[in-house]
């Protein structure tokens, strides 16, 4: 399967793909251009990274999500995996690349950390947002990995230079 039949397999359909792509609108509509976080939280005691995989679309992920009003880049982060993952960041993130995302609007950009200094409080547990969220070892992600959350990991871990779209 090369990457734009991965893409077209993470696409939702039927209501779940007009719920998401309402919640996007939505989004459009509040925000004229939007701006999100993600954040590659990196354990290298033992390789692994931190995913999830929301209710409301396929496939594990980063965590992360849109920059608020009034709140900074860093500020969203820290919440987004606070409320994701309960990952408390613990030493400056490091913002290693921006992205522009135009599969969810021709003006969504997304900026992603790399953490390698964290805690969590406690394992995420599954919620009305989140369905499954946990570390894994960057040579067994699950099987629904994102093609997008694939391209970041192999842009920081794997030498290649980052790509301008997200």
């Amino acid at each position: 399967m090369n990457d734009s039949d991965q893409e077209r397999a993470f696409r939702q359909t039927g209501w779940p793909g007009v719920r998401a792509r309402l919640f996007h609108l939505f989004f459009l509509l509040r925000r004229p251009m939007t701006l999100g976080v993600r954040g590659l939280v990196y354990n290298p005691a033992d390789q692994s990274v931190f995913l999830i995989r929301h209710t409301y679309v396929p496939g594990w992920q980063l965590p992360g999500g849109g920059v608020e009003q009034g709140e900074t880049m860093e500020e969203a982060l820290r919440r987004e995996l606070a409320e994701e993952g309960n990952i408390a960041v613990t030493a400056a993130p490091v913002l290693k690349s921006m992205h522009f995302n135009r599969q969810a609007s021709r003006r969504d950009h997304v900026g992603l950390y790399l953490i390698e200094h964290f805690a969590q409080s406690t394992p995420k547990l599954p919620d009305h947002e989140i369905a499954e969220a946990g570390f894994f070892r960057l040579d067994d992600l699950p099987e629904a990995t994102t093609p997008a959350t694939r391209r970041r990991l192999a842009e920081v871990f794997g030498k290649t230079a980052p790509s301008p779209y997200w």
